[in-house]
């Protein structure tokens, strides 16, 4: 399966997410990448695949939520680096600058790291999912100072068109020991 886009649904209802899945495998020719309940009673459906077909498994998605939708997303051409975030696998050699950018939602926060990868040269660390979190989810990511500001300030931006930016820091010279709370 051609895997360039990725589209997600963010839900209040976990009962509605499960729904919304069904929906979303049974539109079109998808990969479904996570389908599970986060923190506050919330429910997350993220599949990949193709463009189009991405499209129209979010539209049917949003279609079968009846209303119950916090935030969604299709992101066409999504950046390699996105993936082994979400999953915690991303290997960092060095801690340079460090910058996170915190959302109310998994889907701007996402879309946010995406952006952040996107802007400058940086290298994603993790993308935490609203687990143990409160719904809430956070980015970080490190570089030098100018790439990290400039990556931190594009995803906050994300974020913040959609009135879902918590915070946002960048610590131009953090202690090592922050590395070993991160990953």
């Amino acid at each position: 399966m051609d895997m360039n886009s990725i589209g997600l649904i963010e839900l209040t209802s976990i009962a509605a997410g499960f729904n919304t899945a069904d929906a979303m495998l049974k539109a079109s020719a998808v990969e479904l990448l996570l389908s599970r309940s986060i923190c506050s009673g919330k429910y997350i459906v993220l599949i990949g695949g193709d463009v189009a077909a991405v499209r129209a498994s979010v539209d049917a998605g949003k279609t079968a939520s009846r209303g119950m939708i916090v935030d969604t997303f299709v992101i066409p051409n999504v950046h390699r680096d996105v993936f082994p975030a979400i999953a915690g696998t991303t290997q960092v050699q060095m801690l340079e600058a460090l910058g996170i950018v915190e959302s109310f939602s998994v889907a701007s926060l996402i879309e946010a790291a995406d952006a952040a990868v996107k802007t400058a040269r940086i290298q994603l660390i993790e993308i935490r999912l609203a687990m143990a979190l409160g719904g809430k989810a956070f980015v970080t990511m490190t570089g030098d100072v100018a790439s990290v500001t400039s990556a931190v300030d594009a995803a906050a931006a994300v974020c913040s068109e959609k009135g879902l930016l918590v915070n946002k820091v960048v610590i131009p010279n953090p202690r090592k020991e922050l590395l070993q709370e991160i990953v």
